[in-house]
């Protein structure tokens, strides 16, 4: 089978490093990284994943019979709409759909009026109304941009100081363009978090492992937002009854929920849940698998990844069996100097051998440049390992970790300290 997959980050190695474990599968990648460009049976396409008519010749040309999109501005921006017209089988939801994590403020309305259990929240779109309320509020809050910041559009306020900093930030200065042309205040929510993906189609769900991630740039969860600092799978807040709960109250809700709004959800669903005893809520839905979540959870998925898919396309994901690796596993992220903000790329990266199948380093910002790795983004890394406990893979990863080597090089040291 002739795949192509979409994205350029650690996520989209990890679909087509696994992709390409089914027999006789050819992957191509668009445009890849410096990982994809080394792996065995797998092409990187020097594509721009904004453009769809280039993407739409590619598949024309390399005979592709499955699209896996991995990030979600093609997705938002109706790549999968463009490829299904052209009856190339696409997974991924449509942009119809993909409204879901596209708009923050649509997701809230959507969770209200299908009765998803989700934080208290406003919406402004005006800085002087924003400041408003900004001042007759109590503390801490959350303010979010409305639309697509790359995982970096949530600020936690624990004044009002600090909130209206926020709003001059996104509504006057716009540091995030239009995805901050309207911000929601929303309820802080105290718990642990936890990743809930599943595989949808219309109204059938396949729940995948479960995972949580590190939002923070800081150990202890403090510093600013970030696109994900490390993941880990299982987790252990979500119990079996957590698991039922979720897939009735959260998930089975919303995938009616969108075929009553005339757009059927295909592809990957991922609920960011607030865990508070037996208080679930969710904080937002993403259309695609998360990253880092996807490193780890890949490596415990002993099922094909295109059979999933095309099962979901077709249907059909109610007659599989999915198999999971009983070990756990965890994946450390190493990021550039200076990210989340202004971060250096450039820098050659030395890269330990690993010589075993429970130890797998996935690319995220890197490219080759005449013959050498180099970074080549904030997110550089994801050094993922399996082991029979979630502290046996921590322990495999960071040891792999400790023998990478690029100049200011930076990771978090308590990945998966939660669990344990």
């Amino acid at each position: 089978m002739n795949i192509l997959v979409l994205g350029s980050g650690g996520r989209e190695h990890a679909l087509a490093w696994k992709a390409a474990q089914d027999k006789d599968a050819k992957v191509f990648v668009a445009p890849g990284n410096g990982g994809t460009a080394t792996e065995k049976n797998i092409t990187n396409l020097s594509i721009n994943i904004d453009d769809f008519d280039a993407i739409a010749y590619a598949c024309e040309k390399h005979s592709i019979e499955l699209v896996i999109v991995g990030p979600e501005i093609p997705l938002v921006n109706g790549i999968v709409d463009l490829l299904s017209s052209k009856n190339i089988p696409t997974f991924g939801p449509t942009a119809r759909a993909a409204r879901l994590e596209g708009s923050k403020v649509f997701a809230k309305e959507f969770f209200r009026k299908y009765q998803i259990p989700t934080a208290n929240y406003e919406y402004f779109t005006t800085f002087e109304d924003a400041e408003v309320y900004a001042k007759n509020i109590s503390y801490p809050i959350v303010i979010k941009a409305d639309g697509l910041a790359a995982g970096k559009g949530v600020v936690i306020c624990n004044n009002q100081k600090e909130a209206l900093n926020t709003l001059d930030e996104m509504l006057n200065q716009e540091i995030f363009g239009e995805a901050g042309n309207r911000v929601i205040f929303e309820e802080y929510l105290v718990g642990e978090e936890a990743s809930f993906i599943a595989v949808v189609a219309g109204d059938k769900i396949l729940p995948l492992a479960t995972s949580q991630d590190h939002k923070t740039i800081f150990e202890n969860d403090e510093g600013p937002n970030t696109g994900g600092m490390g993941a880990y799978s299982p987790a252990p807040i979500v119990t079996e009854r957590i698991h039922k709960r979720v897939m009735e109250e959260v998930m089975q809700r919303a995938a009616d929920g969108l075929i009553q709004e005339s757009s059927p959800f295909y592809g990957f669903l991922y609920a960011g849940l607030m865990i508070h005893g037996d208080e679930i809520k969710v904080l937002e839905f993403n259309c695609r698998f998360g990253d880092p979540e996807t490193q780890p959870i890949l490596m415990r998925l002993e099922s094909s990844l295109p059979e999933i898919c095309m099962a979901a396309i077709n249907n059909t994901i109610d007659e599989i069996e999915v198999v999971w690796k009983e070990d756990a596993a965890v994946g450390v992220v190493i990021s550039a100097p200076g990210y989340p903000g202004k971060y250096q790329t450039g820098s050659a990266i030395s890269l330990p051998p690993v010589d075993n199948i429970n130890t797998k380093i996935f690319h995220a910002g890197t490219k080759i440049d005449q013959g050498s790795l180099i970074t080549n983004g904030g997110r550089v890394l994801c050094v993922t390992a399996l082991g029979k406990s979630l502290l046996h893979a921590k322990q495999n990863a960071y040891k792999t970790v400790q023998n990478v080597e690029f100049d200011g090089m930076y990771f978090r040291k308590d990945i998966g300290d939660k669990a344990l």
